[in-house]
């Protein structure tokens, strides 16, 4: 990447692997990151914060502002992902941060942020997409200076939290809904992509033994990500990069591959609830021949990845003091 950093804004629930992409965002030359907003998740919100705030400072990062957002999805209960551990974070046993969170909530952090940046920004959510919905409902101005969204959400073939729903669209699919509608260029970075990215269990072993913190948390954050890839060498510690790999599409997006297709997503109750339907025929079906009214989005999905070129970029970039 050369020129300007790019002007960035996370959105998480940081979660292990929002951890691992927000020591991503903190290090890498080619990003500025201008804030982090936090959503439940994960973890509870109370939860997201105080780990943003552990991670931020464990990764040596400036003053940048953490602010708490929704406790619940638009209109589901929260529903958290046990996988994190009981605090989230893979039950490291952290200590509490130093620093505090910013006396704004997370849609007026938002709004400010982004309307207040010289050049056009990029938006990163790696979490359900309560905070984001609310922020383009109630402040669609902001949509002029943001550049694109680079969503961590959804899947084109199998999902997790179902049979065919990710976790982050699945937990709030309305907010999903809206954020497709946004009026700016989208890209998917989902499932499909995102259980591809493994660092090699030697790798994961070598920032663990580093001295400087924020390396050697990512190593603890990787050893919590079990990608087990079968008789491998050393696979029984790989670690997934999970949410950290639609940072670094941010920073590299030639390592990813995209197409332009419809996307919507299943609003109805039932056991498809929370699916984001790709839709990747050739042409037109007979529903369209009938017109059936339905409109929908053009989104840049995500279909394949450089997996050794982003685990190149992510240890580099972790490494860096």
């Amino acid at each position: 990447m050369t020129g300007q950093p790019v002007p960035v804004i996370i959105d998480c629930d940081t979660g292990v692997d929002d951890a691992l992409a927000l020591l991503f965002a903190v290090r890498h030359p080619g990003l500025d990151l201008r804030a982090v907003t936090c959503v439940a998740g994960n973890t509870d919100v109370d939860g997201v914060v105080r780990n943003t705030l552990t991670v931020l400072e464990r990764a040596g990062a400036p003053a940048v502002p953490v602010a708490r957002g929704a406790e619940r999805p638009l209109i589901e209960p929260a529903r958290r992902a046990p996988v994190h551990g009981a605090d989230g974070m893979g039950d490291l046993g952290l200590p509490a941060p130093a620093r505090g969170p910013a006396d704004v909530d997370a849609v007026t952090l938002l709004r400010r942020e982004i309307l207040a940046c010289p050049r056009p920004v990029t938006l990163i959510p790696t979490a359900p997409l309560t905070n984001i919905a609310l922020l383009l409902r109630t402040h669609p101005e902001v949509t002029r200076n943001i550049e694109r969204i680079v969503f961590m959400g959804g899947a084109v073939t199998t999902g997790n939290a179902t049979p065919v729903a990710e976790f982050n669209v699945w937990h709030d699919p309305e907010a999903a809904a809206v954020l497709l509608t946004a009026g700016v260029p989208i890209t998917m970075y989902g499932l499909d992509v995102f259980r591809r990215v493994v660092v090699p269990g030697a790798e994961v072993r070598r920032l663990r033994a580093s001295d400087e913190p924020g390396t050697r948390l990512a190593g603890e954050l990787l050893a919590c990500r079990p990608a087990r890839q079968g008789g491998e060498p050393g696979a029984e510690d790989a670690g997934g990069l999970g949410d950290a790999g639609a940072v670094c599409a941010v920073a590299d997006p030639a390592g990813l591959t995209t197409r332009l297709l419809p996307v919507e997503v299943c609003l109805a109750p039932g056991p498809a609830r929370g699916q984001t339907v790709v839709d990747l025929r050739p042409g037109p079906g007979e529903a369209e021949f009938h017109d059936d009214g339905s409109e929908r989005a053009l989104v840049h999905v995500a279909l394949d990845v450089d997996v050794d070129r982003y685990v190149r970029l992510y240890l580099e970039t972790v490494e860096r003091p």
